[in-house]
């Protein structure tokens, strides 16, 4: 997937009006694109949904940014972008590098900025991919312990083997247009003591 084909979510944190257009101008297939103009208006604009990607200006008008920008690193998986003047670039590059941070120095060259939202953008995807192939595999040991379970309740009270109990769930979904899942389901409500 590229890029410019996903569809994410940025917060914007800039006082300025210049920075802001020169941020939109950088962003291709954003679906959303908040703004705030303070790290407090930003933090309760996070605990109300979840960013793929936040750009802070620094210095914002109630504090420089960096704690906003460390908060966000720690609680969530949102990748951050810190902009920062030419003098706090190596003090802040230096403190905040370690936790994922990105931090560019304003004013930046041509193009180093849309090369920056593209490379968090670009691991955004990865950690969507990342966390898709987790909650699948979660899925699939869900539905093992479902099934292990219905399997256990027919040994017991039908008296099959092991094997037996597996074929019985297979053609019971098979038979009723279900999920093996549901199909076990299905037996541990009939037979599971309540």
């Amino acid at each position: 997937m590229s890029v410019v084909d996903s569809n994410h979510s940025i917060l914007i944190v800039t006082a300025s009006e210049q920075l802001r257009n020169i941020v939109k101008r950088s962003l291709r297939g954003f679906l959303t694109i908040d703004e705030r103009k303070s790290a407090s208006m930003a933090r309760r604009c996070i605990l109300e949904r979840t960013y793929d990607l936040i750009v802070i200006d620094t210095p914002l008008s109630d504090e420089i940014g960096d704690g906003l920008a460390l908060d966000i690193a720690e609680k969530s998986n949102s990748s951050v972008l810190l902009i920062t003047p030419r003098e706090l670039y190596d003090e802040l590059t230096e403190s905040l590098t370690d936790h994922g941070i990105m931090v560019v120095a304003k004013p930046f060259p041509t193009g180093s900025l849309d090369k920056s939202i593209r490379y968090l953008t670009s691991l955004q995807n990865r950690i969507h991919a990342l966390e898709k192939r987790n909650l699948t595999t979660m899925e699939k040991m869900e539905e093992l312990r479902i099934v292990s379970k219905a399997k256990v309740l027919l040994v017991e009270k039908k008296n099959m083997t092991e094997d037996e109990a597996h074929r019985y769930i297979g053609k019971m979904a098979m038979d009723n247009g279900v999920s093996r899942r549901r199909a076990a389901e299905e037996l541990i409500d009939r037979w599971s003591p309540t």
